[in-house]
């Protein structure tokens, strides 16, 4: 009879068999590849997740060691603090520095103003485009600068855009074209007009004959020629006293307070050729030439007058109807002629 023990033995075995037999049959090589994959996503996965943990980790240590540093750069010495206020500094004056190159470089608003105005302008221009040329060269080279000008006209707007940023005085003897010309003057440019008188026999002049006789008269009397080469500075008794027909009067206060640079005379008159020569002649010495362009010379007439009193000997140039003459200051030379 077989043992219980036996009975057990021969139980246990039968198992073996058939677990051997049933792993056997379900242990595939494809089950196994889905094994190992499953395997090494799981691998992945946990080595993934413990790098960012570590990363969050350095992180944080990071942050704590800047709040820990932030009270020692609040001890950095004054020298230090100052240093780098005195760079913000210069940083922001470069800054505004070339904001102002730019705006330089811009159009000024006066010559915009002139150009609009005379793009849409239907009056007719005094100057031809030579003679202009001439005029605005000698307001380039001495631009800006203190600009008087005889008489208004279509050109005003011209004379005072040609000098953007110096002072430009109009003396005008017509009250009723001063008033035209300020409301026909572009809106950007601020037109300095005053009137001034000229004594009528001086006005009244205009054949070859009465010529002649201002030629004489200017070249004998003394009057006259003494008061176109003053001593000292020009002061309004000056010409309001003086007996020479050709001194003008009512003259404003502004054309004794600066330094005519350029004086352009638009139409001949004798008593405005006269005023341009002592006004050149009275300049303070060592301060250059006065630039005097006459405009208008359309006869012997005006010829004449404009070579005899603004002297043929400091004349320049010709242009058209345009007389460069460029004139030196005669103050505190008594023994310097009337022309050269």
């Amino acid at each position: 009879m077989t043992s219980p023990m036996h009975a057990r033995k021969a139980k246990l075995k039968t198992h073996l068999i058939s677990a051997k037999a049933k792993l056997k049959h379900n242990v595939t090589t494809r089950r196994v590849v889905l094994l190992v994959a499953a395997a090494t996503s799981a691998f992945l996965l946990v080595f993934t997740l413990r790098t960012l943990h570590s990363a969050a980790l350095r992180g944080a240590r990071a942050g704590a060691a800047g709040a820990t540093a932030a009270p020692a750069a609040a001890s950095t010495p004054p020298a230090a603090v100052a240093d780098a206020h005195h760079a913000d500094d210069q940083q922001e004056q470069q800054q505004h520095h070339q904001q102002q190159q730019e705006c330089a470089s811009k159009v000024p608003a006066s010559v915009a103003e002139a150009l609009v105005h005379y793009a849409t302008s239907n009056e007719t221009p005094r100057q031809t485009e030579a003679e202009a040329g001439a005029a605005s060269r000698v307001l380039a080279r001495r631009a800006p600068c203190g600009l008087l000008v005889f008489g208004l006209g279509p050109d005003s707007a011209l004379w005072a855009a040609l000098n953007h940023g110096g002072r430009t005085l109009f003396l005008e003897a017509d009250a009723d074209r001063i008033a035209s010309a300020r409301a026909a003057h572009p809106a950007g440019i601020d037109l300095q007009a005053h009137t001034v008188a000229f004594q009528q026999e001086a006005m009244t002049m205009t054949t070859p004959s009465d010529g002649d006789l201002l030629l004489v008269a200017l070249r004998n009397s003394s009057d006259c020629a003494a008061a176109a080469s003053p001593a000292k500075p020009l002061a309004p008794d000056h010409l309001e006293q003086s007996p020479c027909a050709l001194a003008p009067r009512r003259l404003p206060a502004a054309f004794y307070e600066a330094e005519w640079d350029v004086i352009v005379v638009n139409a001949p008159v004798p008593g405005a050729i006269y005023t341009a020569g002592v006004a050149a002649r009275a300049r303070r010495p060592g301060t250059g030439e006065t630039d005097v362009l006459v405009h208008g010379v359309d006869g012997t007439v005006e010829e004449s007058l404009a070579r005899a009193f603004l002297c043929e000997g400091y004349l320049k140039e010709e242009v058209g109807r345009l007389r460069h003459f460029s004139i030196p200051s005669h103050r505190d030379k008594d023994a310097m002629p009337f022309c050269p």
